[in-house]
């Protein structure tokens, strides 16, 4: 997998969920998840599964960070005064950059940029899956990682297992 940070210290990597592809790395290194993540609200305010979509787009689905990463990198840059959360409906959090959150984009502009660059190139790139597909299947994940994340009645249950099962039999008929 590649690197998106020179740095060898530990950065925001996807774990078992969110990276794929062959070879072991880090796609960001040390702060470079912040500084993307910086922009990305910079470019326009965006919730945290919007963040996690955008970035697996920009890589072509080759790579996908977890929310257990993304979540936490949010926080930080909310603690140190460069986001602001407000509360959209819904419990959904919409992250916004502040003045702070700008200057130090600024200040970190070339490494910014070098970041975005790498992740355009990575997207373009052709990947052994089609991204489409990539980008679909980790929707699925998060989705159920949401939904499971809290007690299913036994109705539900069912409910959810024959969704997977018919999705699965008309996978197989393409």
């Amino acid at each position: 997998m590649r690197h998106f940070d020179d740095t060898q210290e530990h950065g925001g990597r996807g774990g078992r969920g969110g990276h794929r592809g062959g070879g072991g790395g880090r796609v960001f290194g040390h702060g470079g998840l912040r500084l993307v993540l910086l922009q990305l609200v910079a470019d326009k305010p965006r919730h945290g599964y919007e963040l996690i979509k955008e970035i697996g787009d920009r890589l072509g689905g080759s790579y996908s960070p977890s929310p257990g990463v993304v979540y936490p990198t949010l926080t930080l840059l909310e603690e140190l005064g460069y986001t602001t959360m407000a509360e959209s409906g819904g419990g959904r959090k919409l992250y916004s950059i502040t003045d702070a959150g700008l200057a130090h984009l600024a200040d970190h502009r070339a490494d910014a940029d070098a970041l975005l660059a790498r992740m355009q190139d990575a997207g373009s790139a052709p990947v052994g899956r089609p991204p489409q597909v990539v980008r679909a299947l980790e929707n699925f994940k998060l989705a159920m990682r949401l939904r499971l994340g809290a007690p299913l009645t036994d109705a539900q249950a069912h409910a959810v297992a024959q969704t997977l099962d018919q999705a699965a039999q008309t996978i197989e008929r393409i």
